[in-house]
């Protein structure tokens, strides 16, 4: 976004300089700009692994050293080439201009085909590029669509030299009725930038229990937002063509109540949700994308340097709105109240456009009185997910800067939420996570790594066997949401032989130089979410077996879910790990995977029992009064599936390039209409 900002407001300064000294056209340095684009799909990625390697030293992820030296690495790693894009808007209006000096709307005509663009790109690349090409591909196709572009500007520049366009024309002196000061203008486009920024990351994390946690969850968003957009941005350039558009004051009142749909659908009670909790945000994004070209074609009147300089500032105000609302308002007011106090805002350039702009009584009291009818509506008589009264008394709601953490319920019933997903739940399963592989290896263990807190109750259980321990938690949160479901868990927290690191678990694995004789994982369901396949990919086996001691053991879980990312995630350990073990849970559903360097054997029950500390063996039973300790240790030892019957001849695996696991929509289209559909538990 900082990018993009600058990029347009130098872009727009810079191009009659340019211009003037070249006596080019300015499809030439669109054409260039384009290149570096391109280049920038080989940069990125080689820049992003060396900011990496610098940044693994500076400690966990929750610190504002980390914070604040990540967002510079990443800003230094993408900015060249986001100054670049930045800079095509005003390059290509410079190029409009030479060929149509009066026209006076290219910039919603340029907003509109990139908003295009961004949508078929948004959609291309979700549901279809990255599960067909990967990651590395699909980006070195993007740079040959860049490459092509230049191509066909540097045709346009050739055939457009031989008739030369003045270096600048004046601007338009005729003032719409409507136009606002410049002022205004700014005000009005820096705020609504900064809200709708802010609004769309509050709408991503208080949309997730019902949208879910997939890419194409996160894609139909963005899918939403840019197809509103684009609709608006329709709407306003055929009003324009029969001079009959809407006044400002009618768009930002119009964007200030229809920011509170969101609000009211975004309610647990309302069934069926989905389609219509999306749906709520079209009306806001429609105005929107009417009002922001609006703006600029009436300040600007075609001219690059003042669109660039409009442009920069809506831009600027989308830099700062996500950052306010992720690191400020979601936190300390929840969803609910933050998408409240960012509609406040946009209703305030109402009042100021009524006062400033020649508007009827009637609009003035009608949206001033339906705007605080709809606000304090939401703030009484609203709820959402995050809701404590939602969940049931004593629900416990916690939130930072990465996640809002819900614990919930009573008894064995307590239940872990992750932005409204459920993570998981008190079962004796998360138990045996900890002790099957610690107790299968043949000597004594000395220490352990738990990446993925939940609970914690694969901390207590391997706590217990008075080893040295590390738990890696990527949510502040959840750290401190333990001693809900544990009374003891301030006592295990604090004992000196475990610590609890708030950190990526795949970071804090390359980063220390520490080794285990056991580690353990459990990555968040479901087995499609966003980012998991850095956790089952080859790349991280191979990271997780240089941390392992020899004859060191690796426990990876899979709950449920398609046979086929089953088979991918079980050939991603078999590829790395030559000696790997599958259990089916003692309560019939998912497996503990163990893998390891060295030969290991399943062990007798008898066996495994002379293995576990005392300390061990009461944790083990601590929910356990039915049966005695050795039948209940069979419920796993007695349930080992050879891993060679799990896999099939199809060379299914996940990578970091790769991630089959996230990207599946085309394959089971696929097979669910040939009948090759299959969902393992």
């Amino acid at each position: 976004m900082l990018g993009l900002s600058l990029g347009s407001w130098i872009g727009g300064k810079g191009l009659p300089y340019l211009k003037e000294k070249t006596k080019q056209s300015a499809i030439l340095f669109y054409a260039l700009a384009e290149i570096v684009i391109g280049l920038g799909a080989f940069a990125v990625p080689r820049l992003f692994r060396f900011g990496e390697k610098l940044l693994l030293p500076i400690g966990g992820m929750d610190s504002s050293e980390y914070l604040l030296l990540s967002a510079l690495v990443l800003g230094l790693s993408i900015l060249p080439w986001c100054l670049a894009m930045g800079v095509t808007f005003p390059f290509m209006m410079g190029y409009v201009r030479e060929l149509k000096w009066r026209e006076t709307t290219s910039f919603s005509f340029l907003y509109l085909a990139n908003s295009l663009g961004a949508l078929f790109g948004t959609v291309a690349t979700a549901l279809f590029l990255v599960e067909l090409l990967g990651f590395s591909n699909s980006l070195m196709l993007g740079a040959a669509c860049n490459f092509s572009i230049a191509i066909i500007c540097f045709g346009l520049k050739n055939s457009f030299d031989s008739d030369p366009a003045p270096v600048e024309q004046p601007v338009s002196t005729n003032r719409h009725r409507d136009s606002a000061p410049s002022i205004l203008t700014y005000l009005i486009l820096f705020v609504t930038g900064f809200c709708a920024l802010a609004m769309e990351v509050t709408w991503v994390r208080g949309f997730t229990p019902v949208v879910g946690t997939t890419i194409y969850s996160f894609a139909s968003t963005l899918a939403i937002y840019l197809l509103a957009t684009i609709l608006g941005s329709q709407w306003y350039r055929r009003d324009c063509a029969l001079k009959q558009t809407f006044t400002t004051a009618q768009l930002t009142g119009a964007c200030f109540l229809f920011a509170f749909f969101p609000i009211f659908m975004n309610n647990p009670f309302l069934s069926p949700l989905g389609q219509s909790l999306l749906a709520s945000l079209f009306p806001f994004c429609l105005t929107l994308g009417y009002l922001t070209p609006k703006l600029i074609d009436q300040y600007s009147s075609g001219n690059p340097r003042q669109a660039g300089r409009a442009y920069a500032i809506n831009i600027f105000g989308g830099i700062l709105g996500p950052l306010f609302a992720s690191y400020l308002l979601i936190p300390a007011f929840g969803t609910k109240l933050t998408l409240i106090l960012l509609a406040l805002p946009i209703g305030g350039l109402f009042f100021i456009c009524i006062g400033s702009l020649n508007t009827s009584p009637l609009l003035r009291w009608t949206i001033g009185l339906t705007g605080t009818c709809f606000t304090l509506a939401s703030i009484f008589f609203t709820t959402s997910f995050e809701d404590p009264a939602f969940r049931g008394k004593g629900t416990l709601v916690l939130r930072d800067h990465t996640a809002t953490v819900t614990a919930s319920g009573e008894g064995m019933e307590k239940s872990l939420r992750v932005n409204g997903i459920g993570i998981t739940l008190l079962t004796p399963i998360t138990k045996m996570m900890a002790h099957l592989p610690l107790a299968i290896r043949e000597e004594k263990p000395k220490s352990g790594l738990i990446i993925a807190l939940g609970m914690g109750a694969t901390l207590r259980s391997m706590a217990s066997w008075g080893i040295q321990v590390k738990c890696v938690e990527l949510v502040p949160s959840v750290v401190r949401a333990m001693p809900y479901f544990f009374r003891d868990a301030t006592l295990i927290l604090n004992q000196p032989h475990v610590e609890v690191i708030v950190d990526d678990g795949r970071r804090f694995l390359k980063r220390t130089r520490e080794k285990f004789d056991v580690i353990i994982i459990d990555p968040p369901p479901p087995v499609e979410s966003a980012s998991t396949s850095l956790l089952y990919s080859r790349e991280f086996n191979k990271i997780v077996a240089e941390r392992l001691n020899e004859g060191g053991i690796f426990q990876q879980w899979f709950p449920f879910g398609e046979e086929k990312i089953f088979q991918a995630v079980l050939r991603s350990l078999t590829e790395v790990f030559p000696y790997v073990r599958s259990y089916k849970s003692m309560k019939g559903w998912g497996f503990h995977l163990l893998a390891s360097m060295k030969p290991f054997a399943t062990p007798q029950a008898e066996e495994m029992l002379a293995r576990l500390p005392l300390l061990a063996k009461r944790d083990l039973m601590e929910w356990e009064t039915q049966m005695d300790i050795r039948s209940f240790l069979n419920l796993t030892l007695k349930k080992e599936v050879p891993v060679d019957t799990l896999l099939n001849d199809d060379p299914l695996y996940i990578s970091d390039d790769r991630p089959f696991n996230e990207y599946f929509l085309l394959r089971r289209f696929r097979d669910k209409r040939s009948g090759n559909y299959r969902f393992i538990h």
